[in-house]
Order: structure tokens, then C-alpha cells, then sequence
């Protein structure tokens, strides 16, 4: 029998074991750091003040390919996938929140609970559509499946 040596000064870090909270915490970290970099140079580098529409689709497309770490990982678990996307959400709208307190006229764009469910209601609305997919193919494939199944059960009648 395998003894368990105790860890309970490491209690803290079980929450590691947990793929969609990791890939989540890891997907807000990215979000936040690509929120932080985007207020400082839109609001510190005057010189890119005439290329903000290049800079903000740029920073767009990054912020989609954060987004996407946690649909892609769990594609087929939305459960997962839902939990791990609003934790990456959570991380960045508590970034959000600790940007308003300098960037006073932040606020004003969207409040902070604003962006919190402008993520959750994205990542719920995709976590439910790929689980509607998968309940579809499931029942395609066990309609296929079944279907073969009793074709090759029928004897055939030899003609002749």
C-alpha cells in the first residue's frame, strides 16, 4: 500500500489540478497583460495616435487568440470550456476595474460588470452551441450506427 506524504503547507496550489481553472487563470493572464499594453500605448505613445485603427484591430486579434486558448482546449467539454473561459474573463475584468481607478475616463466606455457579462454571456453562448453540435453528431451517429446495424441483421432472400 502507497503512503501519501502530507502537503498541507502546498493546500493552495490544488486548484493547479484543475485543467479548466489553470487553462483559464493562464488565458486571463494573457488577457490582462494584452489590456495593460494596449491602455498604456493607446494612452502614453502619441506618436501611434494615427495608426489607432491598424493598432486596435491588432490588439483585437491578439485578444480573440487569448479568448480562443480556452474554446480550443475544451472543444469537447462545454462545461469545461464555460468554466474556463469566464475565469479568464473574470481576471481580465478585475484587471478592468483596477485600470478604471487610472484611467478615469474608462469607466465611461463600458463599467466593469458590463464587460464581465458581455464575456460570460460569449463564452456561455459558445459553450451551448458546441454542446447542441455534439448532442447533434451524437444522435447522427447513433442513427447511422443503428441503421447499419439492422441492415446487417436482415437475412437476405436469395432470388433466383
Amino acid at each position: 500500500m502507497e503512503v501519501r506524504p502530507k502537503l498541507s503547507d502546498r493546500k493552495w496550489l490544488f486548484w493547479l489540478r484543475n485543467a479548466p481553472l489553470r487553462t483559464g487563470v493562464l488565458a486571463g493572464i494573457y488577457l490582462s497583460c494584452l489590456l495593460q499594453a494596449w491602455l498604456l500605448v493607446a494612452n502614453r505613445v502619441p506618436e501611434l495616435e494615427a495608426f489607432a485603427l491598424p493598432r486596435n484591430l491588432a490588439a483585437a486579434g491578439a485578444a480573440l487568440l487569448a479568448m480562443a486558448m480556452p474554446v480550443l482546449r475544451f472543444r469537447n467539454h462545454p462545461g469545461r470550456m464555460f468554466v474556463s473561459g469566464v475565469t479568464a474573463w473574470l481576471l481580465l475584468t478585475l484587471t478592468y476595474r483596477a485600470s478604471e481607478l487610472y484611467y478615469s475616463l474608462l469607466e465611461s466606455r463600458m463599467g466593469a460588470f458590463h464587460l464581465f457579462m458581455l464575456g460570460a454571456v460569449s463564452f456561455g453562448f459558445v459553450a451551448v452551441f458546441r454542446w447542441v453540435y455534439l448532442l447533434c453528431a451524437e444522435v447522427r451517429h447513433r442513427h447511422i450506427a443503428r441503421a447499419e446495424h439492422a441492415a446487417l441483421a436482415m437475412p437476405r432472400r436469395r432470388s433466383g
